[in-house]
């Protein structure tokens, strides 16, 4: 069974830091974080190969950093400079190696409010 089990969500002031996680059951290709706010649709926001390879999208680059520990399997991604419009369920998705189907996550939730 392939379980992806997200971390680290919570409250957070405009400007601050936040560091969120995702564990895998398996060795997984490529990995991204989601987000969905309310009333909108799911987003991407980052993703990560199982090589290093990155891909942010607009409002993410130059504040998020998506990094991965294949050993652990393990994805991270550090939020900075946070704004309120980056409210949002955040999704962990990966692919297992080999396989044609992905996986999601429960999702954490990430507020940014003073």
């Amino acid at each position: 069974q392939v379980r992806l089990v997200e971390s680290g969500g919570g409250l957070v002031q405009p400007g601050g830091s936040l560091s969120i996680s995702c564990t895998t059951s398996k060795t997984m290709n490529r990995m991204g974080w989601y987000r969905q706010a309310p009333g909108k649709q799911r987003e991407l926001v980052a993703s990560i190969t199982v090589g290093g390879s990155t891909n942010y999208a607009d409002s993410a680059k130059g504040r998020f950093t998506i990094s991965r520990d294949n050993a652990k399997n393990t994805v991270r991604l550090q939020m900075n400079s946070l704004k309120p419009e980056d409210t949002a369920v955040y999704f962990c998705n990966g692919r297992p190696l080999g396989a044609t189907q992905g996986y999601w996550g429960q999702g954490t939730q990430v507020t940014v409010s003073s």
